[in-house]
């Protein structure tokens, strides 16, 4: 038997009943083998060269591709991620497989020392992990993979078992996080929010001292163009903040870097509404948690939407101001079900004006207004487009009845996953893949497109 039909006959098991458009069958068969050729019998690294460990929201992406395929294997995902969970309810941002070389990845475990430096905050002593977290999309994710089987999902108690971790980890960003007193959970460290060299944080890392460059070893150059990575300045700053962050124990709220994100909140809002559905599933009315994310979207609104500028910016808590850099993070909040109608028509002007170009110059959304002095087609998160927020901005849009928009942009989506090899992200003009190829979420992502169609929505469950 051939590969491809080894792997037909793998993505039997507990999948769908799925029968994919002609044009739409290989585009099928090489995501999955993406995920499958990325499986490490436990989790889904991202890429197996660039990444060659568990990713937090990458994992959280993936299991949402992932339950088209295998719900149980989806749900395994999650599962290894929150089993790495810190005790004061955090879930690191990466989870190291002891396998892998040290040199294979910087900052490597040796440089987190989790389970020395993290012991006060109740990091765990059998694995290995980060101390860092990233954007908070897992309650949504357990849902939705929840809604792929349900039997199963109840016959494993898979969110009996999820949900308390997932309220932990939602308690922490609420508490330990509400950094700026308004609410809102913050970022400390750039990496947190996903986005990792941003304009957005420019004003704010410019206050922090760069390691020096003879301290530590970047091996994500021996896999990317220099040119499309973060700069040297840029990642010596990123260790600094990292190297106070641990030295520190871990602890929140002591350091130079502090920073309110629209899309990290957005996402949390949304998983909390994820979370009043799973509380719903186990027997509670969810109710708290629906209040909670009505809250949430208010401080949202109040804090970091600018009407005048059509959009939410970034808060440098340290500094007091909007930080007036326009990036995809600004547009993400559309993903939220209850956002006033005026601000949803605002952000969608938003998105196809000169800034984004969004159905025009561009048919994926950019990371970084095109028109920004720091704009850059290929540098990481200064401008490319990425399938994940697309995904999320397609979501948004169908949520509140853009179904034109949101067929459009799902159908770029698809057309450049394709032509690009799943790539890690895209020139916003051309479609040129940038970074890895072969990458866990772009492939996921794609999957979840091709099977939850033009459906009317948001939710599509």
């Amino acid at each position: 038997m051939d590969r491809t039909a080894q792997l037909t006959a793998r993505l039997t098991e507990r999948a769908f009943v799925y029968d994919p458009p002609p044009t739409r069958g290989s585009l099928h068969l090489r995501a999955a083998r993406v995920l499958e050729d990325n499986w490490t019998g436990t989790s889904t690294v991202p890429s197996r060269g660039l990444y060659p460990h568990q990713w937090s929201w990458d994992s959280a992406f993936i299991a949402i591709g992932q339950r088209h395929l295998s719900p149980l294997r989806a749900q395994t995902e999650l599962e290894t991620l929150l089993a790495a969970q810190w005790g004061d309810g955090r879930i690191p941002h990466i989870v190291f497989n002891p396998s892998v070389p040290l040199d294979a990845y910087f900052p490597s475990p040796d440089f987190w020392r989790s389970s020395t430096a993290g012991r006060a905050a109740g990091a765990p002593r059998t694995v290995q992990t980060s101390g860092i977290v990233q954007p908070p999309v897992h309650a949504l994710a357990a849902w939705l993979v929840h809604c792929a089987d349900p039997g199963l999902s109840r016959a494993r108690s898979f969110l009996t078992r999820m949900y308390p971790r997932l309220a932990a980890w939602h308690r922490y960003l609420l508490h330990r996080r509400d950094l700026g007193g308004g609410s809102l959970a913050s970022v400390v460290h750039p990496w947190e929010q996903g986005m990792d060299n941003s304009p957005c944080w420019d004003l704010p890392l410019s206050r922090v001292t760069p390691a020096p460059a003879r301290s530590f070893r970047r091996a994500d150059l021996d896999h990317g163009a220099a040119e499309d990575r973060p700069t040297d300045l840029d990642y010596g700053r990123y260790v600094r903040l990292a190297t106070d962050y641990r030295d520190g124990g871990y602890e929140d709220g002591h350091g130079g870097f502090a920073v309110e994100d629209p899309a990290f909140n957005a996402l949390l809002i949304a998983s909390e509404h994820a979370l009043a559905r799973i509380a719903q599933e186990l027997g509670a009315t969810g109710t708290a948690r629906r209040a909670r994310a009505e809250r949430l979207t208010a401080a949202l609104i109040d804090r970091l939407w600018d009407p005048a500028e059509g959009m939410f910016f970034s808060r440098d808590v340290r500094g007091g101001h909007l930080i007036p850099e326009r990036s995809v993070s600004g547009l993400v909040p559309l993903l939220l079900p209850t956002l006033p109608r005026d601000i949803v028509d605002t952000l969608v002007r938003t998105t196809a004006s000169k800034h984004f170009g969004l159905g025009g110059t561009t048919r994926l959304v950019p990371s970084y207004d095109l028109l920004g002095e720091a704009f850059d087609p290929h540098r990481y998160w200064r401008g490319p487009a990425w399938f994940n927020t697309s995904w999320l901005m397609e979501r948004g849009l169908r949520t509140h009845g853009e179904r034109g928009r949101a067929d459009a942009l799902r159908r770029a989506v698809l057309d450049i996953a394709d032509t690009s090899g799943f790539a890690e992200y895209v020139d916003p003009y051309t479609g040129e893949a940038c970074g890895a190829t072969g990458f866990g979420w772009t492939a996921a992502l794609t999957l979840d497109l091709l099977h939850t169609g033009t459906s009317k929505g948001g939710d599509r469950e």
